[in-house]
This record gives structure tokens, sequence and C-alpha cells, in this order.
């Protein structure tokens, strides 16, 4: 339901853009926002994904940017991912590898 509402408003507002009752400031923010929330990922699901892909931690941690430290910590639960890596885990997780290729 949420997602619905997310895009009837997200049509709303590129709508009234097109007529010029709403600046193009105001739709990329209202884009921005529209975007969908990004799911924590439990060091489990990390693991799983990364199985699921074939990747080691060092080829994970080269897709994503990050180091095989990182991948390591968020395995072991003592770290969690967050910001551009978290999103990319997402990405990959929703579409595949090859989105971010």
């Amino acid at each position: 339901m949420e997602n619905s509402v997310r895009n009837m408003v997200l049509e709303t507002i590129e709508g009234l853009y097109k007529t010029g009752s709403v600046s193009e400031i105001t739709l990329k923010e209202v884009r921005a926002l529209a975007l969908a929330e990004v799911k924590p990922y439990t060091p489990r699901s990390i693991a799983r994904l990364r199985r699921k892909l074939r990747l080691s931690q060092a080829a994970l941690a080269s897709f994503i940017n990050t180091s095989v430290y990182s991948v390591q910590k968020w395995e072991q639960g003592s770290k969690k991912p967050s910001g551009p890596a978290l999103k990319l885990l997402h990405i990959i997780d929703e579409k595949g590898l090859t989105a971010i290729l």
C-alpha cells in the first residue's frame, strides 16, 4: 500500500511539473523522497547474497567499492553496511549483479 501511495504522489507531482505548476527542483526533491526504503541486511543475509552470486568476500567488496575487512565484519555481525554500500547491496539483491556493472 505504501508503495502505491508513493507512486501516486510521484505521478501527481510529475503531472504538475508538466503543466508548469511545480519547479524542476521540487520534482527532483519529490523523486528523491519517493525512493524505496532500503532494508537492513543481517550478517546471514549478506553471506547468503554473496553465496547466491558465487562471489568471494574480496569480489563482493570490489563490486561495491569497499574493503574485504568491511565485508568480513558485516558477515560476522560486528559492523553493519550503511550509506552507498547498503544501497548497492539492495540493488544487487533486487536486480542482480549486472545492475551495477
